[in-house]
């Protein structure tokens, strides 16, 4: 839960790279990539975390100024990645502008029979989209792409800091 909008800015700025780093390693091909046929594409995955910022984000009453419709998921790549972009960013905007420290403590009912405050929406927000990041990062191997890292180096990152990656 954040109880300032600056440490909540600093976080989110943080995350917002790192997931859109993942983004921008998206190609239209991986898009289709699923686990198996009951379960989300990467690309659906990929724009249910851009669709969910203003949709999580206007049930506190905060309207971001995007236009984003979570059941058409794009077909190129790189609208999903301009989309996360454009998301995060109008987040990020909207919060600075709107609220004040104050505004995190106001709890509004997110979903039926559930009050949070904004603060605790924002970090579940993070939360949210670094589950699904995660799942990404299964989805992106089977599809052949390089992972970026985001705590720390990927396989592929390590030897850019002059080391071999971890044995397995």
């Amino acid at each position: 839960m954040f109880t300032t909008v600056c440490d909540f800015l600093m976080y989110w700025r943080y995350e917002a790279e790192s997931t859109q780093r993942m983004m921008d390693a998206l190609t239209d091909e991986s898009l289709q990539q699923a686990v198996t046929a009951q379960d989300r594409t990467l690309g659906r995955m990929a724009w249910h975390i851009v669709a969910t910022i203003p949709e999580m984000l206007e049930r506190t009453g905060l309207s971001l100024e995007v236009n984003i419709d979570e059941s058409t998921v794009p077909a190129s790549a790189r609208q999903i990645a301009d989309g996360y972009r454009q998301a995060a960013e109008a987040l990020a905007a909207a919060v600075e502008r709107h609220w004040s420290d104050a505004n995190l403590q106001e709890e509004k009912e997110l979903y039926p029979g559930e009050r949070w405050t904004n603060g605790f929406t924002l970090g579940v927000l993070i939360r949210h989209q670094s589950h699904h990041r995660g799942q990404m990062t299964v989805l992106m191997r089977q599809a052949g792409l390089t992972v970026p890292g985001v705590y720390g180096p990927s396989r592929e990152e390590w030897s850019g800091y002059g080391m071999e990656a971890p044995s397995v």
